[in-house]
């Protein structure tokens, strides 16, 4: 690919990954990302359609539209001679979607087919090849060959974390292994990481995804039963998982959560912002080197090092695997699908693989720079390898979930002042308010605070599971009148907060603001010192703004969430809900 083509391939890639941040997957399954520059598809194609996991999409885009610029031309993409005639032209349109999300989406075509959340690729790419064994355990059908199905890119899982934080664990650790054990100990010391040397917050403050959507998240909670089950080298059990000795050690582990993502994509950009941010996070190891790169929105301060954890990982291998036994595939589809994958493993596009930071599935490349200690990782690591579990097991894991991941407290503050009337933004916010509600487990507490003139406490912080109906039906009745009290609802929502101060559970305000403060009882450094003193306390309040409309005072939100270490979401008529949906993933 020549110079010109590259830079518009990485205008894209930008493009798309801006896209997913700001109206996560929802929005991202719309979009096709087709290559062929000058070149139509063809009208006699064999039409491939292929659902990659969204790492992938720093390589495979390029892949695709050069595939298909060849194929589109008569000419073998592998060899680039002419084909036979009368042999028909391939073309492959590709799109994103998280792991679990699409193999929930083929579980469906299976089974449910009618369902609203339906996928039916040719190929399906998801991160690892757990989430191929799920589909077949779910259907009780062998959909695909988890086995066979050819890997066409490697990555570790690997514990982010900054090297100053590393190096503090391994100087009060010297000689050791260091694992998951060692990181509990700083949550049991006395005054955590002051105890190690760091100066600040004394609070470890750990990240991962979500194992329903996610394949970091599903591989980070799995080790997690592994190292808290002491079994590292036999296949983990139904049996462990539900142990309740096992679940007690991963919910020490999962103590150490700051806050959950849906996916990779936001965890990269949030643990970029520094130390004082994350101190680790569950990722894949091409996702650190890209951090090193610079190639996020935030620099970082310093260096992001990968921890290998003793009690061993999982490789991601992003296994190319075509559906048997369905109704969507046909057996040229099912040829020209096979043809695709050969030309992936072809070494010139395993070169790009390797250049974005991915270790090469084929032998013919490598591994070499830049998966190198230079950004941060070790091409002999990881020295230990956990065995992948039975798809029974896999299933267990995420079916514990809700039992062993960090429980919140979450209040809710709802701007209710005229200016929400604008545009019927009051009807669309408790709209979304009910989405944020339908998503999240039950174990929560959740309070409802709304804001005009004064602060008003609606449904006071308790348990979902018990206040469900109250607090739908209050947002049902919610009228849009008044001033703006943006300051005095904050200080009030962190004040009523911290009264349920608990380490144990994640401490929030979700804050939808149509505006700017137009009361003048408080100022903004009143808001910002008290999100800083809430920050470094044992129990730490996020502070997570979602600017509603183009009258918004982002300025006035930034600041707030700087200070608490969150970023503003922006938000409108046309993604309000699957903006909430998607803070939701946060607890």
């Amino acid at each position: 690919m020549n110079r010109q083509r590259w830079i518009f391939a990485g205008i894209i890639g930008l493009a798309v990954a801006i896209v997913a941040c700001v109206l996560g997957y929802q929005a991202l399954q719309q979009l096709s990302f087709i290559g062929g520059g000058s070149v139509s598809k063809p009208a006699n194609a064999v039409e491939v359609t292929l659902i990659y996991a969204p790492e992938e999409q720093l390589y495979i885009t390029e892949a695709i539209t050069n595939f298909n610029r060849q194929s589109a031309r008569g000419l073998d993409p592998i060899s680039g001679k002419s084909v036979a005639a009368g042999e028909r032209p391939i073309w492959i349109e590709g799109k994103s979607g998280s792991s679990g999300t699409v193999a929930r989406g083929i579980i469906n075509a299976v089974i449910a087919p009618n369902n609203a959340n339906v996928a039916k690729p040719v190929i399906f790419s998801p991160s690892v090849r757990h989430w191929l064994a799920l589909v077949n355990y779910e259907t009780s059908r062998p959909i695909f060959d988890v086995d066979g199905a050819p890997a066409t890119a490697n990555a570790p899982v690997v514990m982010a974390i900054w090297q100053s934080r590393l190096d503090a664990i391994k100087a009060k650790n010297p000689g050791k292994d260091i694992g998951w054990a060692e990181m509990l100990q700083i949550l049991n010391s006395p005054n955590g990481w002051q105890d190690y040397g760091i100066s600040g917050r004394t609070n470890v403050y750990y990240g991962h995804t979500d194992p329903q959507i996610s394949s970091t998240g599903l591989s980070s909670l799995m080790a997690e039963f592994y190292a808290s089950s002491g079994n590292t080298t036999n296949k983990l059990t139904v049996q462990q998982v539900n142990d309740p000795k096992v679940q007690d050690g991963v919910r020490k582990i999962e103590g150490l959560i700051k806050h959950y993502s849906a996916r990779t994509t936001e965890f990269k950009e949030y643990i970029a912002q520094g130390p004082d941010y994350l101190d680790f996070v569950a990722l894949e190891e091409n996702d650190l080197i890209f951090i090193n790169q610079g190639k996020t929105a935030y620099k970082p301060t310093e260096k992001l090092v990968a921890l290998y954890p003793k009690e061993g990982t999982f490789v991601h291998d992003h296994p190319f695997a075509i559906p048997n036994n369905v109704d969507w595939v046909t057996d040229e589809q099912r040829k020209a699908a096979q043809k695709f994958t050969e030309y992936v493993l072809t070494k010139d596009v395993q070169a790009k693989v390797l250049e974005n930071g991915f270790r090469p599935a084929s032998k013919d490349v490598p591994v070499a720079c830049p998966v190198c200690p230079e950004n941060g990782v070790d091409p002999n690591q990881p020295k230990t390898l956990l065995p992948v579990p039975e798809p029974a097991v896999l299933s267990a894991v995420q079916q514990s979930w809700q039992l062993v991941k960090k429980q919140a407290n979450i209040l809710m503050l709802i701007d209710t002042s005229g200016s929400m009337n604008d545009g019927d933004k009051i009807t669309q916010a408790k709209a979304a308010a009910k989405t944020f509600l339908d998503d999240q487990n039950g174990n929560n507490n959740i309070g409802l605070l709304t804001f005009s003139t004064r602060t008003r406490t609606i449904v006071p912080l308790s348990g979902l599971e018990s206040n469900r109906a109250q607090l739908l039906s209050e947002i049902d009745q919610l009228q849009a009148t008044g001033n703006t009290a943006l300051y005095e609802a904050l200080i009030s929502a962190i004040d009523e907060l911290s009264k349920a101060s608990d380490p144990t559970r994640i401490q929030a305000i979700v804050i939808l603001s149509d505006g700017e403060n137009t009361v003048d009882n408080y100022r903004l450094n009143d808001v910002v010192s008290k999100i800083q003193a809430a920050r470094n306390s044992k129990a730490p309040i996020l502070v997570i703004p979602v600017a509603y409309g183009s009258d918004a005072d982002i300025s006035s939100l930034n600041a707030i969430a700087r200070a608490s270490d969150t970023k503003v979401q922006p938000g409108d008529s046309k993604n309000i809900r699957s903006l909430l949906e998607q803070i939701s993933q946060y607890f």
